[in-house]
């Protein structure tokens, strides 16, 4: 299986790639002037002509294009026009953070989404069930940008119990776990309450049919305890499909999280990508996006590997 998807992730990389590298030729943006910076205003016609010479842009496409490959495939990720250094040490710098903003945050979405689902599906009908899925669709209808700001302005300038942005106090002198852990109450919130909605209305649908399922009217019938009926035996078997729909729905939570980078200014990978954009920055825009699309073709695989090992009745080759 691990073969036939590294197949697969072949062309969509090749395809990603192809489809980043046509916008950066399509734009009318000169490399050289965007290079120059303000010194393209005084600079010669020669000396431009010298920067385009030696960065190749004039050569034809297809030639441009295998050399661009060729040096990604060697490590070298080009030079990042808008931060004016390599983009491998931007990525290096600020992937970090990213991905533990992501992680932090898919665990308390996983958590709550179970707990919360279970529960709602366990009472389906009743007031916390109805609440709960009026809420999550409620939720589900506001952007993550218009949370992050309404969470800035409740928690941090009206009540002032969190920080409103940054990765660490103003007049630190460092970068502690406690002050991290601290700024990012905020932005793992927003992000979870904006993704969990999926989550939350996926685990209590598939616990609500799992306890019409026959095992667990059996294990009704013998009297077992609902707690151990409904997280022993109904949340276990809907735990299967859950599992693939953290698969995909991880896609969406890195755009989430760009958005949430940008609204508190966190040093990740999202100001980056705002800023790359703004800015024409298509070395930097390209390896952001091929390095995205190849983590979540890497969580695909492991989601498909975590239900086969869930599920021994699944065959890794079907």
């Amino acid at each position: 299986m691990v073969r036939r998807r590294l197949l697969v992730a072949v062309p969509v990389l090749f395809a990603t790639s192809v489809g980043m590298f046509a916008l950066g030729a399509a734009s009318p943006v000169d490399p050289a002037k965007q290079y120059a910076g303000a010194a393209a205003f005084t600079a010669s016609e020669e000396n431009l002509a010298q920067i385009r010479a030696n960065w190749g842009v004039d050569d034809p496409l297809p030639v441009q294009y295998l050399r661009w490959v060729g040096n990604l495939l060697r490590g070298d990720l080009g030079w990042s026009t808008s931060r004016h250094e390599p983009v491998a040490s931007v990525l290096a710098a600020r992937a970090g953070w990213t991905l533990l903003l992501i992680g932090v945050t898919l665990a308390v979405v996983l958590v709550a989404s179970l707990l919360l689902g279970a529960l709602a599906a366990y009472r389906r009908g009743g007031l916390f069930d109805r609440a709960l899925r009026a809420t999550a669709y409620a939720v589900e209808s506001m952007p993550a940008f218009w949370l992050g700001l309404a969470a800035i302005a409740v928690f941090a300038l009206a009540l002032g119990w969190l920080p409103a942005g940054g990765l660490t106090d103003v007049t630190a002198s460092g970068t502690s776990f406690t002050d991290v852990a601290h700024h990012l109450i905020l932005p793992v919130g927003v992000l979870a309450v904006s993704q969990a909605p999926w989550f939350v209305l996926f685990v209590r649908d598939a616990v609500a049919d799992s306890l019409r399922d026959d095992h667990v009217l059996a294990a009704r019938a013998r009297g077992l305890p609902g707690r151990t009926v409904l997280f022993g035996h109904a949340l276990r078997t809907a735990l299967l499909p859950f599992l693939t729909l953290v698969g995909t729905h991880l896609p969406e939570l890195v755009g989430g999280a760009v958005l949430v980078e940008t609204v508190f200014s966190l040093p990740g990978l999202g100001a980056v990508t705002v800023s790359a954009a703004l800015g024409s920055d298509f070395p930097l825009l390209a390896a952001i996006t091929l390095v995205t699309t190849a983590v979540v073709l890497a969580a695909n695989l492991v989601t498909d590997l975590a239900y086969a090992a869930a599920d021994p009745r699944v065959r890794l080759d079907d």
